[in-house]
């Protein structure tokens, strides 16, 4: 009776697991440019030596993520942006390494620099992007960044920067737990020229709230069942402790 209480077990920890992942795309429901979560169970056999396995427990996994667009929002803000169609930016993390987001919402910080809306450093041509006092700033559909300096007029304005925009295999991308996308090789991706962006808009999370509600209150209904065929189990273990006791 062991064996069908741990086989229970594991159904239930990783339904719970499957719980967290969907509660987690519902409180991103409202987060810019994020990308849902999918998430997969299956049975996984047990091997002892050679030969066929002597049982299955349950395996939750998060085999990628959801990489459809998301709504595109019009802000008018000349430093929001959003993908218009495949692509991410490139910023750095905050262990130093590179890593690629479709969050638009930028700012520039009191030293020029800019950031993403969690602080991060957005990358350019030669690396984290700073900027002098500034008058005016435009971000072009190819990611180039015009600036007018700080008292000089619109003739004066000036290619600065350029975003460093990229395209890599999305088979090749995988989310970290901090929500930022690297490569699953390690690898930097190259500048692609055919990203675009939109400025004064930002794309919007791609979770749909309907199917994570659905599938929460599904897996819920999958835990009780699990809890119930652990009690059932204890159930026939007592009873057959009770059996051989009179004989």
């Amino acid at each position: 009776m062991d064996r069908a209480i741990y086989i229970a077990m594991t159904g239930a920890k990783n339904n719970m697991m499957s719980q967290t992942s969907h509660a987690n795309n519902m409180a991103n429901i409202s987060t810019n440019g994020f990308k849902a979560d999918f998430e997969q169970s299956r049975s996984m056999g047990v091997y002892y030596g050679e030969g066929q396995p002597t049982r299955a427990y349950a395996l939750t996994e998060s085999p990628s993520a959801d990489f459809d667009s998301g709504p595109m929002m019009a802000t008018g803000n000349p430093l929001d942006m959003a993908i218009n169609g495949n692509g991410f930016i490139a910023v750095q993390a905050p262990d130093g390494s590179e890593a690629y987001t479709r969050a638009g919402n930028l700012s520039i910080d009191a030293s020029g620099t800019l950031r993403t809306a969690n602080g991060l450093a957005v990358l350019g041509n030669s690396g984290p992007i700073n900027f002098p006092p500034l008058d005016k700033i435009e971000i072009g559909s190819d990611g180039t960044i015009s600036i007018i300096a700080l008292g000089q007029g619109a003739e004066t304005m000036v290619d600065s920067n350029r975003l460093k925009l990229v395209n890599p295999d999305l088979k090749n991308i995988e989310k970290g737990a901090d929500g930022l996308f690297r490569q699953r090789d390690g690898l930097t991706a190259e500048v692609s020229a055919n990203v675009r962006v939109a400025g004064g808009m930002l794309e919007g999370s791609n979770v749909n709230a309907m199917s994570e509600f659905t599938q929460i209150l599904t897996l819920a209904r999958q835990y009780e069942m699990q809890v119930k065929l652990m009690k059932t189990a204890d159930e026939n273990a007592a009873a057959s402790a009770q059996l051989l006791q009179m004989s």
